[in-house]
């Protein structure tokens, strides 16, 4: 590769698969890579993109959004990084970039890193290119090269910047020469005779040849996508809302920007757990399932279920998820013990079913707490108070749910219980509304799940920040 390839490249250890997103019809690019790259294999999406003519400050949206899609393509397919050598995408590359794990080799960065390495202290760079959109306006080669090191000298206006003929690159070249370039970008739509020039003694960057030596160089390693949230949604609607409102609330930010991203598949057709738990309806586990799998392939990290009596159901289908389900009975558990320690009495306010199901019991006797179920009378009145005509389940938060409610937690405190565990997640609807109940340590394991989501989040975003100040 000569001069242009950077020193000391060989070919990489692993054999990559590499990406390539190309102009419709311009095999050179793709032929040149793959051979450069070899024994790397170079493959191409199935998506044209439109090219733009003329010269812009604004490329049109429809390239970004078949570059998006091409990227999207590609990482399908499993490529291990994905080259882009066209001038005319570096000015969006990082809005690209923000939307996949894939690394996109950037073609700057590769000059960048060949420029600095020949001219140490900045210098005058003359760009010479094909592609009609570079133009000094959209600022591609100026943000790689702040003025205060570096000159860019495009060809002035009466001489053929676009040609694709030799004497008229040669004229080209003496021009921008004259002005006192000391090394000449030449692109890719006009590296075939980049060769010829740097006979002729002109100081030629062969933009593709660099990117070629910068491409097999380059560690790869997966991006740290922004941390995602996937919410099992429907269980109950409003639940649903509510949590939503905690993870915002819960999360420290000064700008929309520093909320996490979150992905929420509302599925109110998933059958009713308790009503499968006591009396043999429909077993919920497939839909369950599903919509997390659905949330997966969405690219969430982690899965939240707003809902206990699902809980009673976590066991069957995380074997068989690649991501985590944030178990909410569980990180209650540990809430209690971290905040009132063990040997707490612990009251219990949940759907028949979740009580059944012991998902509570499971998680909080095991950390040494008695646990304190209503009786049944109070039970019934809990019940009431979440699916009765004027229960939470039908829209109601004040009344008759709330008087239910409010009987069933005192029965449990007149018991000795000293923590009251929501155990629904329609319950700290009707608990928001009356002061009443404030009388006790009442827990809504709803908002402790959303502090939990939110702090695998930042806890994520900072190791990030921490790899990225150490690879700096």
């Amino acid at each position: 590769m000569k001069d242009d390839l950077e020193q000391g490249v060989g070919n990489p250890s692993k054999k990559r698969r590499y990406g390539l997103i190309d102009r419709p019809g311009a095999s050179r690019s793709a032929d040149f890579l793959a051979s450069a790259l070899a024994p790397c294999s170079v493959e191409t999406p199935n998506i044209p993109l439109p090219w733009p003519s003329g010269t812009k400050a604004d490329f049109p949206v429809a390239l970004k959004i078949r570059v998006f899609d091409a990227v999207r393509e590609l990482e399908t397919r499993g490529v291990d990084a994905i080259l882009l050598p066209h001038f005319s995408c570096q000015a969006f590359l990082e809005e690209i970039e923000a939307e996949t794990a894939v690394p996109i080799l950037g073609l700057m960065d590769a000059l960048s890193t060949k420029l600095r390495r020949r001219h140490p202290a900045g210098g005058r760079i003359g760009i010479l290119c094909g592609d009609r959109l570079l133009d000094g306006e959209n600022g591609v080669f100026e943000r790689h090269f702040p003025e205060k090191d570096w000159t860019l000298l495009y060809p002035a206006r009466g001489v053929a910047r676009c040609a694709d003929e030799l004497p008229d690159l040669s004229d080209t070249c003496r021009e921008l020469m004259a002005r006192g370039a000391e090394s000449i970008v030449v692109g890719e739509a006009l590296a075939s005779h980049a060769a010829s020039l740097r006979e002729q003694g002109f100081p030629v960057v062969d933009a593709r040849q660099v990117y070629a030596g910068y491409a097999a160089a380059a560690p790869l390693a997966k991006r740290l996508r922004p941390f995602k949230i996937g919410i099992v949604g429907g269980v109950g609607p409003a639940a649903t809302v509510d949590f939503l409102d905690k993870i915002v609330r819960n999360t420290p930010a000064s700008r929309d920007q520093d909320h996490l991203k979150v992905l929420v598949e509302q599925n109110p057709q998933i059958p009713d757990r308790t009503a499968h738990l006591l009396n043999g309806g429909i077993d919920p586990t497939i839909a369950l399932y599903a919509t997390c799998k659905r949330l997966e392939a969405g690219g969430a990290d982690i899965v939240a279920i707003p809902c206990n009596t699902a809980h009673a159901f976590v066991a069957r289908i995380q074997p068989f998820l690649s991501i985590p389900i944030v178990n909410m009975p569980i990180e209650t558990a540990e809430y209690i013990r971290e905040k009132h320690g063990k040997g707490t009495k612990v009251g219990l306010l949940a759907t028949s079913g979740t009580v059944a199901s012991r998902v509570y019991h499971d998680a909080i006797l095991p950390a040494g707490f008695e646990l304190l179920v209503p009786d049944a009378e109070n039970q019934q009145r809990v019940m009431n108070a979440i699916y009765g005509p004027k229960g939470v389940k039908a829209g109601f938060t004040e009344g008759e749910c709330a008087e239910d409610l409010q009987q069933a937690l005192t029965s449990l405190v007149q018991r000795g219980a000293e923590v009251i565990v929501l155990g629904c997640t329609e319950l700290p609807l009707i608990l928001a509304r009356n002061e009443a109940f404030k009388t006790v340590a009442v827990l809504d394991p709803t908002d402790i799940l959303a502090k939990r989501c939110v702090h695998l989040g930042r806890q994520l975003a900072e190791r990030g920040e921490s790899r990225a100040r150490q690879g700096a």
